[in-house]
């Protein structure tokens, strides 16, 4: 899928682009796997703001993702390549033959018409789902597991995939799209191939606007904020931070200072992480 400019008729248009989306399907979304979608502003349950600069934005329907792939040994056909607005990967609407919908992640190659099946016996082939003792060593997996059974979890943005290096007993070594190596159980699932849509790191926003459309609200720098407002703020002209390190808003140091309160219990299957340490 490639990418569509525009000519500069204003001075957003001069720096705007956009995915072409000539290969979706112009259809609406499956009506039994839409939901709706509440909007938080980056609160979390007790109406505190967890994630700043959040807000507004179009409204959203949420679409129902097959993460999971446990309907095993049923052939489904791709009946369409669609959008989804709560992600960068596009999704691929397929039909059981039994006459069950879902939605998946549309992988690189994907075409409407194509067959794809879930289970320990299916081919490797872009959009099957299967188990990674089953898969071959060097294939390209997205979709992902962590724990079997909780559905995918890593490699599920757009033009992203791992890489499976090796299986020793009951892991098998992936190499995660940040570098990252990593132990993953052998029972776990997988889904073959890219996930599409990989032109989407190539998009210019172009415009304010289009973050707003997002929910994403403007960012402002301490160092133009008044003292009492943060750290960084007060001072004549572009005054230096004035402390031994830059500071979040409360204080606390905002490079390479931890803040995890304990250690993941997954944190022991990290071979070598993405920071190369």
């Amino acid at each position: 899928m490639s990418i569509k400019v525009f000519k500069p008729t204003t001075n957003a248009r001069r720096n705007m682009s956009v995915t072409d989306y000539s290969e979706l399907s112009k259809v609406a979304p499956e009506k039994s796997l839409l939901k709706p979608l509440a909007k938080n502003s980056g609160r979390n349950s007790y109406g505190r703001i967890t994630v700043r600069h959040r807000g507004g934005g179009n409204r959203r329907k949420y679409r129902v993702i097959d993460f999971k792939r446990t309907k095993f040994n049923v052939e489904a056909v791709v009946k369409t390549l669609e959008y989804d607005p709560n992600r960068s990967a596009h999704i691929a609407l397929i039909e059981y033959a039994d006459g069950v919908k879902s939605y998946i992640l549309a992988p690189v190659g994907l075409k409407v018409g194509d067959k794809v099946v879930a289970g320990p016996e299916a081919d490797i082939k872009p959009g099957n789902a299967l188990p990674l003792v089953n898969i071959p060593v060097g294939t390209f997996i997205h979709n992902v597991e962590l724990y079997p059974g909780k559905g995918g979890q890593l490699a599920r943005a757009a033009g992203n995939a791992a890489q499976l290096m090796a299986k020793e007993g009951v892991y098998a070594l992936l190499r995660l799209p940040s570098g990252e190596l990593r132990n993953v159980p052998v029972n776990c699932m997988a889904t073959i191939g890219q996930v599409g849509n990989t032109d989407h790191e190539n998009v210019k926003i172009g415009k304010a606007g289009r973050t707003r459309h997002m929910g994403i609200r403007p960012t402002v720098r301490g160092s133009v904020m008044n003292p009492n407002d943060h750290p960084h703020g007060g001072g004549e002209g572009k005054s230096p931070i004035g402390r031994p390190g830059p500071v979040t808003p409360w204080g606390k140091p905002a490079l390479g200072y931890k803040t995890r309160a304990k250690k993941n219990r997954s944190d022991k299957l990290i071979v070598k992480r993405r920071n190369g340490k």
